[in-house]
């Protein structure tokens, strides 16, 4: 196989448990480099790649060519800048950055350099988010006349990342964190929306930044869909409620590949290496052609987020569609930012 050789910008949860072990298991990708400022915690795992110091250092290797900017969002404009300057192809963390204005210029930096970079919008490889894409495409529900996706967790005690709970600092909070997997997975079911109301304000009080959002979009075939992520939920909703002219369908938030990967398991390629499900994780209620009421238990298909790195693969080595191109990813932000002026305004904003 063309070995692809990639420098990794930081060894924190994001390297260790989302991209370190997938390029490692990858027979078309080595990882070559990994920067690590102080520690050396990658030498163990990954005894054949080299450390180095800092981004700047890693980005004079020449023989890189993707590099994966894995950092708080808030230095991601600048180190996909330098990648992109310095030649290489870029895979970038979301939120890919802290708004539009900066996602656009990156976007016209790599096509004027000829390269390319993409967003790792993994949650398009859960197996609860691929469930709903299979029941809704299977037509089921009839024309899908609103939704609600959400991404609760229950966290009350402030985390101590400055970088995702200071106020202060633009693309803290959960809007941008979760929100942007939220958005993501709303455009691609549902396409772009014509305007949006927004909610979003912090739990846990103005010293910190947002914990909580509801977005509402608007769709121009009255088609509603409601984005929510709280972190003070104890007792888990159903991730996704999608309703029909025909029916419904209720699905868990089942996917377990972050828990798993957080516990040492190595995820093997070129086939499932998730735990299987328990019991079923979705409800779908319908009516049959015949008119008559169908209630199924359903259990989704394993996801896995070595199909993202395989699909980037697929594109350097054979031209395949890039996966979660950035110029796509833009919609994204446009909606993140829309729903900040919302909230701040406290009134509907066009898209």
């Amino acid at each position: 196989m063309q070995l692809v050789k990639v420098g990794l910008c930081a060894f924190g949860m994001s390297g260790k448990v989302f991209h370190a072990p997938f390029l490692k298991e990858h027979p078309g990708f080595f990882l070559s480099s990994i920067v690590e400022r102080s520690k050396e915690d990658s030498k163990e795992k990954y005894p054949q790649t080299t450390i180095y110091r800092s981004v700047e250092e890693m980005l004079q290797n020449a023989d890189i060519e993707l590099v994966v900017v894995n950092t708080p969002v808030q230095t991601h404009f600048e180190y996909v800048k330098k990648a992109l300057e310095a030649g290489k192809n870029v895979v970038v963390e979301k939120p890919f950055t802290v708004n539009v204005a900066e996602a656009e210029q990156l976007v016209r930096l790599a096509e004027e350099k000829g390269l390319f970079l993409s967003v790792y919008q993994n949650r398009r490889f859960d197996r609860d988010y691929l469930q709903v894409q299979k029941v809704m495409s299977e037509g089921k529900l009839g024309e899908i006349k609103e939704a609600e996706i959400r991404f609760d967790r229950f966290r009350t005690d402030p985390s101590g990342k400055a970088h995702k709970e200071n106020p202060e600092a633009t693309g803290s909070g959960s809007l941008h964190d979760l929100g942007s997997h939220l958005v993501d997975q709303a455009v691609q079911y549902f396409g772009f929306p014509e305007k949006l109301f927004a909610d979003v304000f912090s739990m846990k009080g103005k010293a910190f930044a947002n914990d909580y959002f509801e977005i509402i979009l608007f769709y121009q075939n009255d088609l509603r869909v409601r984005l929510k992520s709280s972190v003070f939920t104890k007792e888990a909703h159903y991730a996704y409620a999608i309703h029909g002219e025909k029916g419904s369908f209720l699905q868990e938030r089942s996917d377990n590949q972050e828990n798993e990967l957080v516990a040492g398991t190595i995820p093997a390629y070129g086939k499932d290496w998730t735990q299987p499900l328990k019991q079923a994780d979705g409800i779908l209620n319908f009516l049959n052609d015949h008119k008559e009421t169908e209630r199924i238990l359903t259990s989704s298909e394993p996801g896995n987020y070595m199909n993202y790195y395989q699909q980037i693969y697929e594109f350097i080595v054979f031209g395949y569609a890039l996966p979660s191109p950035a110029e796509e990813i833009i919609r994204n932000m446009k909606i993140i930012d829309a729903a900040l002026e919302s909230a701040a305004g406290e009134r509907v904003v066009y898209l």
